[in-house]
């Protein structure tokens, strides 16, 4: 039997809990207070600033659930793939996968998953990479390297 080894970085939890619950609760009581008192903001009118705060308020956290709160926690044994959103997990054969794509970005490097057929967490997912731990992955398993484009 072999161990499952992570291939998600530890910042996963952090980032995808912490941050958008943070800036969630921030902003949301922010824009609360702005509409529960009655007093002018400098040169803005104060219905002008409510209404901007609102706006920002709700695409932030547009953009909070569409990126970061999607995010998902990765093991691989060697012969599947471990999925998690923290709440339900799934298992994927390396043969349902039919790509892995990592982006370059500098501090959180980002790897795209493609399904070949829809799972649990839809055809795609993403996860942020531990760039120690997937090249770990890369050079063990050679099932896993083949799928990495």
């Amino acid at each position: 039997m072999m161990l499952m080894e992570r291939i998600s970085s530890s910042l996963t939890l952090l980032v995808k809990f912490f941050i958008p619950v943070f800036w969630m609760c921030f902003f949301g009581a922010f824009t609360v207070a702005v509409w529960v008192t009655d007093e002018d903001v400098g040169p803005l009118a104060f219905m002008e600033f409510r209404v901007g705060l609102t706006l920002f308020f709700v695409v932030g956290s547009l953009v909070l659930l569409f990126t970061l709160l999607r995010l998902k926690r990765v093991e691989t044994d060697g012969k599947y793939l471990y999925v998690t959103n923290y709440f339900r997990t799934a298992r994927y054969p390396f043969a349902l996968i039919s790509k892995v794509r990592l982006t370059g970005f500098s501090f959180l490097p980002v790897a795209f998953v493609r399904l070949q057929s829809a799972g649990i967490f839809g055809r795609r997912f993403f996860f942020l990479a531990s760039r120690r731990n997937w090249d770990t992955q890369r050079t063990a398993f050679p099932e896993f390297d083949a799928l990495v484009s």
